[in-house]
């Protein structure tokens, strides 16, 4: 058992809480084929390079997700709580589950205050607060980086037990199994590693190496930070007013996958996160703009109901030269818009702020933060 009560307490009193800043990503072409059954289902033993290949192209048929880490997210903190319990605040969504650590039990609303359990921590208590008030999640994957945010946290203060890779891998498990959302790794594997990163998954550990295993990934920074502007100016994130759920989105996907025609259509997403991944490398922005809107379409010909509440923002987008992608499912209202000329970007950022909420978002190199650690 790890006892911190007093350590918080004394933490406290030297105003020197300890606790992490996770990050949020953009995903876009690559979305949801981290997801369990999608890395499975594609994944085959590759003929992995033993040269210097920049392009990977060796991994182009396997499954990918990029990550595009961005400075919104969750400020999580650890507070002295009764010796003898754990506990778990939100404050965006007022918000508390505590209980005596051995006797917490497996369902929903417990799956934050499992994972204190599961690092067998003692009198404390951890608040969780959003970088940027009232946009929730919004499709960035707010509960998946909360969740690895309270892992990372957690395994600091019990002394680092678990290795980066295991600490994505129990995240995931841990909030899918449990029944909060449907997730994979790239949310996890966003706020542990950072950047603007191509992260190729190896679903059952990467051969070879032996402390891999589900959760695993090779990992490829795309851009480096000096030339984050080069993307900056071309993207924007705006809400589009119209929330709705997520979990029927990904149902569908999901029940698709189990279909000729939906598998099909699925394998095809492989392609396009390959050039996707390329364009950025190369900064062949006509490239990314091709690969959002081909991902896009493939994502909506599986069900049309992931561009409901995004289509007023789609059409205005089309106006300008530019593509819509909502992020995640589109459930959270977030959609991500990027457009290969500059100017045409700004134009559009102009044009529609007035009839939607912009989301604010600087790129950022690095997924998470430790303060007072």
């Amino acid at each position: 058992m790890v006892q911190l009560y007093d350590y918080l307490t004394h933490a406290k009193e030297k105003n020197a809480t300890p606790g992490v800043r996770a990050y949020n990503r953009i995903d876009g072409p690559g979305s949801s084929l981290d997801l369990r059954d999608f890395q499975q289902a594609f994944w085959k033993l590759p003929n992995m390079s033993l040269e210097y290949d920049p392009s990977c192209k060796w991994s182009s048929a396997l499954p990918r997700t990029v990550g595009i880490t961005i400075d919104t997210g969750t400020k999580i903190e650890a507070f002295p709580y009764n010796p003898e319990m754990i506990c778990v605040k939100s404050t965006e969504y007022n918000k508390e589950v505590s209980g005596r650590s051995g006797e917490i039990i497996p369902v929903k609303d417990n799956w934050l205050l499992k994972i204190l359990e599961i690092f067998n921590l003692q009198g404390v208590k951890m608040v969780l607060t959003n970088l940027r008030k009232d946009i929730h999640s919004s499709g960035l994957g707010g509960s998946s980086t909360a969740t690895i945010g309270v892992c990372i946290l957690a395994n600091e203060l019990a002394g680092r037990p678990f290795n980066d890779v295991q600490l994505v891998s129990l995240a995931s498990r841990i909030e899918q199994d449990m029944g909060v959302s449907i997730t994979g790794t790239q949310e996890q594997s966003n706020v542990m590693f950072g950047g603007v990163t191509d992260y190729v998954w190896f679903p059952w550990g990467i051969p070879g190496q032996k402390s891999s295993g589900y959760g695993g990934s090779l990992r490829f920074e795309l851009m480096k930070e000096e030339n984050y502007h080069n993307l900056q100016d071309r993207i924007a994130i705006f809400h589009s007013g119209h929330p709705r759920d997520s979990s029927n989105v990904n149902t569908v996907w999901e029940e698709a996958l189990k279909t000729h025609k939906g598998y099909d259509l699925h394998s095809k997403k492989l392609a396009v996160a390959y050039k996707f991944r390329e364009g950025l490398r190369l900064e062949n922005w006509d490239q990314v703009q091709e690969s959002i809107e081909n991902y896009r379409m493939i994502r909506a010909d599986l069900c049309a109901d992931y561009m409901k509440g995004s289509m007023d923002i789609w059409h205005e987008a089309e106006d300008h030269d530019s593509v819509v992608f909502p992020l995640g499912a589109g459930g959270g209202g977030a959609v991500f818009i990027f457009s290969k000329y500059k100017d045409s970007m700004a134009d559009l950022r102009d044009d529609i702020q007035g009839s939607f909420t912009e989301i604010p978002s600087k790129i950022r190199s690095k997924g998470h933060e430790f303060m007072n650690l």
